[in-house]
């Protein structure tokens, strides 16, 4: 007897082991979050923007520049020649004083587009989680449509038996049996379906993610998002966060500085620069000197051909495209929050009535099943439109709640705030 109780408790002991185990939807998240390709080249990006906002702050420091040089020299003359070696070493700074404002402007702009690369990274950040979860939960999708196909399998299985069994004792005939054969066939159809699925979003988990999908995936029951409470408040929440808004406002800011910069083409510009040269075996009266020299420079464009006049309208044709284009976005934002918000509406409602229906559809099944069994006037086609009809509220109901949990992170994104920090992920 003691054996007949080892065998469950060892078999609820792998079952608990196998959910401890189990991959969990931000633990797939969070992997994406630190693994995948595209997401870490846009961290590189953004490294690269810093780079070239420090470049920018070169323009207000002076340069230095040492040179020098070494030379043979021969003079001939009748009765009178004479050869020189003369050199120089020489160390020249050189300051800007002016120059239209384009370093000012210039440095604003590596500003901001260091800012873009922030929130360009912030997108892709967002589009990469937002596939982790879509990942992660259509592998759960696909996994449970394998195990509903298998399970009606496996009672449609019975029923042909069953029917077998009635048929030899004549209380059915061969078309009843015929239709239950016909569902069997068709739920095996059904399954291959389902296994293919299965495997496509194996593929696509580890394309994401960046690893093999997991043998165990635990159940997603409930998840804590930071959701707006109102279709206002996410609106005023996207203003702020979403990236693609951001972008186009930065990328006008941007617009106007170019202006200033192109502007600085025909305007003055000044330079101060300070000269010490020593000097060798200069000529046969100068053997050494020291020269110090400060010059002062400016210099004011008048006519180049008017290509910086061309420059300079061509600029503020881009800013009226990055004004247009900004407002665009605005609209954009605005109305990707709407269909957002809609979305995530509709799916819990939908979600509310599949689940009334399948306890519906599972208490109608029991019935039928249990007085088909039982030999009344029930008929095979009855039975099987019962089992149908569960199996597809079943299927409908973890499509449901697939789509429930991917709306919610759709609204995050669409807001802006679908971020590892938002998420509290592991970094």
């Amino acid at each position: 007897m003691k054996y007949i109780f080892k065998i469950p408790l060892f078999l609820i002991f792998l079952i608990y082991c196998s959910t401890i185990n189990a991959e969990t939807l931000f633990d797939s998240i969070n992997s994406a979050y630190l693994k995948n390709s595209k997401l870490n080249a846009e961290r590189a990006g953004t490294k690269a923007a810093k780079e070239e906002k420090r470049e920018s702050i070169s323009e207000f420091l002076p340069s230095v520049t040492i040179s020098g040089y070494v030379s043979e020299q021969e003079n001939t003359n009748p009765g009178n020649d004479t050869s020189y070696e003369p050199s120089e070493q020489s160390i020249v700074i050189e300051q800007k004083v002016f120059q239209g404002f384009s370093g000012v402007a210039n440095l604003k702009k590596k500003k901001y587009g260091q800012d873009i690369a922030n929130f360009k990274l912030k997108k892709v950040e967002q589009e990469i989680l937002l596939e982790a979860a879509k990942a992660h939960a259509d592998l759960l999708l696909n996994t449970k449509k394998v195990n509903i196909n298998l399970i009606n399998i496996d009672l449609l299985e019975r029923q042909v038996e069953t029917d077998q069994n009635r048929l030899e004792k004549g209380e059915i005939n061969l078309t009843d049996l015929a239709q239950s054969e016909a569902s069997l066939s068709g739920a095996r159809a059904k399954l291959i379906t389902a296994q293919n699925d299965l495997i496509t979003s194996k593929a696509n988990y580890e394309k994401i993610i960046g690893k093999k999908p997991p043998q165990n995936i635990k159940e997603i029951k409930e998840i804590k998002l930071n959701l707006p409470e109102s279709l206002a408040a996410a609106d005023s929440i996207s203003i702020s966060e979403n990236p693609d808004l951001q972008i186009s406002l930065l990328e006008f800011q941007q617009s106007k500085l170019d202006i200033i910069i192109a502007g600085s083409d025909i305007s003055p510009s000044a330079t101060i620069s300070y000269k010490v040269a020593e000097q060798d075996d200069f000529s046969s009266t100068i053997k050494e000197r020291t020269q110090k020299t400060v010059t002062a420079t400016a210099t004011w464009p008048l006519f180049s051909g008017g290509s910086n006049i061309f420059n300079l309208r061509k600029t503020k044709e881009l800013k009226n495209q990055k004004q247009l284009l900004f407002e665009d976005s605005k609209k954009e934002t605005q109305t990707n929050v709407a269909n957002a918000w809609s979305g995530y509406q509709s799916s819990k409602s939908v979600l509310d009535s599949i689940r009334s229906q399948v306890k519906a559809a599972e208490i109608a099944n029991e019935g039928i099943t249990l007085e088909y069994e039982s030999g009344s006037s029930r008929t095979t086609l009855e039975i099987i439109q019962s089992r149908t009809i569960l199996l597809e509220s079943r299927i409908n109901l973890a499509t449901s709640e697939r789509n429930f949990l991917i709306s919610q992170f759709s609204l995050l994104s669409s807001i802006g705030r679908l971020t590892a920090k938002q998420l509290g992920l592991k970094k």
